[in-house]
C-alpha cells in the first residue's frame, strides 16, 4: 500500500494572515507531496512497503537516508496540518492545560520554551511538544527528523510540532523566523494537540 498525501483539512487561505495561501499551497502539494512521492520511490523493493509511517520511525536507523528524510518529512507534515487551524488560537483547556502548567508554569512560558528552541535550530528543522513517561517536554530536531525515530537525540511521542524550514515562512517573513514562530499561536488546534496528548498518555 504506497504511501500518499492527506488532504489539507482546511482552504489553502484558512490560516491568513498569520500564515498566507501561497506559503501552503506550496508547502502541502509540492513540498509534502514530494516527501511521499520520494518515500514511496525510497521504499519501492526494500519489502518495507507495507509499514506503516509509526512502524518506519521506530526502525528508522535500519532504512537508508531516502527513507529516513522523507519519512520524516511525510510524518512531520501531516500532523503540521492537524495541529494548525483556522478557528485556532486562545488557550488550551482541561488535562493538557494542567499539563503545561505542571510542565512549564503557564502558557505563555510553554509558547516562549518553544519559540526559543525553533529560534535556535540551527539551519532546517523542527520545534517539538513531546510527552515522554507521562509528562511534557520540548525538543527540536534537525532535518525532518522527529522524536519517534530510533536514532532521536529526545524521544518521545510528538503532540505538536511546528516546521522552522524556510520554505515554512520564507514568503511572508522572509529571515524573519522568530516573526513566524510568534505567528503560528494564532493558528494552533489546541482541540487535536489534546487529543494528542490524551492517546499519548
Amino acid at each position: 500500500m504506497a504511501h500518499s498525501l492527506p488532504a489539507l483539512p482546511y482552504a489553502f487561505e484558512a490560516l491568513e494572515p498569520h500564515i498566507d495561501a501561497q506559503t501552503m499551497q506550496i508547502h502541502h502539494d509540492k513540498h509534502h507531496q514530494a516527501y511521499v512521492d520520494n518515500l514511496n520511490k525510497a521504499l519501492a523493493g526494500s519489502g518495507a512497503e507495507d509499514k506503516s509511517l509509526d512502524e518506519l520511525m521506530a526502525s528508522i536507523s535500519t532504512f537508508p537516508a531516502g527513507v529516513r528524510n522523507n519519512g520524516g518529512g511525510h510524518w512531520n507534515h501531516s500532523l503540521f496540518w492537524s495541529v494548525l487551524g483556522p478557528n485556532g488560537g486562545g488557550q488550551p483547556s482541561g488535562k493538557l492545560a494542567d499539563a503545561i502548567h505542571a510542565a512549564f508554569g503557564s502558557v505563555d512560558s510553554l509558547k516562549e520554551k518553544i519559540n526559543a528552541a525553533g529560534a535556535t535550530r540551527f539551519g532546517s528543522g523542527w520545534a517539538w511538544l513531546i510527552v515522554k513517561e507521562g509528562k511534557l517536554e520540548v525538543c527540536t530536531s534537525p532535518n525532518q527528523d522527529n522524536p519517534l525515530m530510533d536514532v532521536a537525540e529526545v524521544k518521545g511521542t510528538p503532540i505538536f510540532g511546528i516546521d522552522v524550514w524556510e520554505h515554512a515562512y520564507y514568503l511572508k517573513y522572509q529571515n524573519k523566523r522568530g516573526d513566524y514562530l510568534a505567528a503560528v499561536w494564532n493558528v494552533v488546534n489546541w482541540a487535536e494537540v489534546s487529543r494528542r496528548f490524551e492517546a499519548a498518555l
